[in-house]
């Protein structure tokens, strides 16, 4: 299995830079073509959230278009699609930072209680509480 950093992946959606853009389209493309699986992980996954929203002014709804895009093609893979998803479910409708919403769903998929913040905008998801 191959995996991307998330510039890579940047590139790739955003083609802001011509050459970069080219060459991640190209690998990706290559791997597709060789029905190669591409691993997506959460870090990478949260990295590019938060490039989107901060770098590039991506609103919430363009995010989830394109993560959903992702998430429906099959050379990419993720740790855990299901949890994924339920990550931006949440992400949607909180309107709370995507690492947030993935984190306490790991959490959550994994036995644990809610998880404890200090964080108040997350007192909306029920995978955490306020300590």
């Amino acid at each position: 299995m191959k995996a991307l950093d998330t510039n890579v992946l940047i590139r790739y959606l955003v083609q802001d830079d011509p050459a970069q853009g080219r060459k991640a389209a190209t690998y990706i493309e290559a791997a597709a073509a060789a029905r190669e699986q591409i691993l997506i992980s959460n870090i990478v996954l949260c990295e590019t959230v938060w490039v989107l929203e901060s770098a590039y002014g991506y609103a919430t709804q363009e995010i989830e278009s394109v993560i959903q895009k992702l998430l429906q093609t099959s050379t990419f893979q993720f740790q855990a699609k299901d949890i994924v998803s339920a990550a931006f479910e949440e992400y949607r409708g909180a309107k709370v930072d995507f690492a947030d919403c993935l984190i306490g769903q790991i959490h959550a998929s994994l036995g644990c209680e809610p998880t404890v913040t200090f964080d108040a905008a997350l007192r909306k998801l029920d995978t955490f509480q306020m300590l």
